[in-house]
């Protein structure tokens, strides 16, 4: 079970903060255990200042605050604040990663043939970046044509290997597993099943996907159709 832990404390000295946590960073490569830290001021009050640090584990937290490092950067931060800080300490039970789940639900409508999760989930203004083979284009329109001809041309599904969050990004690492079941452009129905591999970025705005950058090896595609040598 995912572990947060949030540090609370009153300080008006929010750079020397920030340079102990850089020099805590620092000191700890290869061997801290938190994944992830934010800092906060509060706006009614900027000079109270909230630390929400993560970890995979209450466990794997313990482990790191038992670094000689964690120790030493303790007590210097309680000389940099008004009063000691205190500390919450919370079991995740729940995580909801809202643009992956959009990001998600693009991809396995697709693959189900429902065109219309494009309307649902996309911005009317959409981006869309090919480096893969078609370059780009702009609104759902033209990106629901680019997705017809492979749902005509294609059964398939894509199967998540990996994914990452980041601000309103979210990247999809991806495989493809389809049957070619008629023509696709200037290929006549081959019946062969195919595979492929790539890579899906997606940034959202207000709910929507706003724009999209795939990178996949078309050429490889094209080899297992026998279009190009190497099949």
């Amino acid at each position: 079970m995912a572990f947060v832990q949030i540090i609370d404390c009153k300080t008006d000295r929010l750079d020397d903060l920030n340079r102990l946590m850089d020099s805590w960073a620092e000191s700890t490569k290869g061997k801290r255990t938190a994944s992830h830290a934010v800092v906060a001021t509060d706006r009614a009050d900027t000079k109270h200042v909230v630390e929400i640090v993560e970890f995979p584990s209450y466990e794997e937290a313990m482990r790191n605050s038992q670094l000689p490092e964690t120790d030493r950067i303790f007590r210097e931060m309680v000389a940099l604040c008004d009063a000691p800080p205190t500390f919450t300490d919370l079991d995740v039970v729940r995580d909801s990663q809202f643009n992956k789940a959009l990001a998600n639900r693009v991809l396995d409508g697709l693959a189900a043939g429902n065109l219309d999760v494009i309307d649902e989930c996309m911005a009317a203004d959409y981006r869309d970046h090919d480096y893969g083979s078609e370059g780009e284009l702009q609104g759902i329109r033209a990106f629901r044509g680019r997705c017809k001809d492979y749902l005509d041309a294609f059964d398939f599904r894509f199967e998540i290997e990996s994914q990452i969050a980041e601000g309103d990004e979210v990247a999809t690492r991806w495989a493809w597993y389809a049957t070619q079941k008629a023509a696709f452009r200037d290929v006549p129905n081959t019946g062969k099943s195919v595979t492929g591999r790539g890579t899906t970025t997606f940034r959202c705005k207000e709910g929507k996907i706003a724009e999209g950058w795939w990178q996949w090896d078309v050429m490889g595609l094209m080899r297992q159709l026998g279009v190009m040598p190497g099949a």
